[in-house]
């Protein structure tokens, strides 16, 4: 069975640049036969006979050894293998996302256990929290309080976050940055 070139394109990151049957360039492998067991090193025609009377291809599994690994299998089928592994690979890992929070100076008590139970359910789904104050106008001249209430902040999530970046002011406004913690 020859799968066409087109087809190959198309599976080369699956298939990790595999070669197969007549684009495998040494002139002797070592074989490893449908069963799985070793049947030596061989010349090159051989191994293609033997995948031809099995009516299965020769694929070259190691290229970097001398000679090289070649197996006889169904090339459709590992390829078919290969996309469920990855996909279930990709299913299981969770992409991080920077969820923002928006802080004012003039926030209530209240309002703020609201904002940090939203970081909290953030926190949650493992994605990074960042916190910011914009201070307008006259606001400008009470940094302290606003410094005061992003630390209120930031308490009200320990044991759930890591202060990845503490408070820190950049032009009228205060970015703090908050990372789910290793347990949990």
């Amino acid at each position: 069975m020859h799968i066409e070139r087109l087809l190959l394109s198309k599976c080369f990151h699956i298939a990790k640049r595999l070669r197969i049957n007549d684009y495998i360039t040494s002139r002797t492998v070592r074989l490893i036969n449908e069963k799985d067991e070793q049947a030596g090193i061989v010349a090159l025609e051989r191994a293609k006979e033997l995948a031809k009377l099995a009516e299965l291809d020769l694929v070259e599994v190691a290229p970097n050894v001398h000679p090289p690994v070649c197996k006889i299998m169904d090339f459709g089928k590992y390829l078919y293998y290969q996309k469920k592994v990855e996909k279930k690979h990709k299913k299981q890992q969770k992409n991080t996302e920077v969820k923002g929070i928006r802080l004012s100076l003039r926030i209530d008590k209240h309002d703020l256990e609201v904002k940090v139970n939203q970081a909290k359910k953030f926190l949650a789904e493992r994605n990074v929290v960042k916190v910011t104050m914009i201070l307008r106008g006259r606001e400008l001249a009470h940094t302290d309080i606003a410094r005061d209430k992003m630390n209120r902040f930031a308490t009200g999530l320990t044991g759930v976050a890591n202060l990845d970046q503490p408070p820190k002011r950049t032009g009228n406004s205060y970015i703090m940055m908050l990372s789910p913690s290793q347990r949990g």
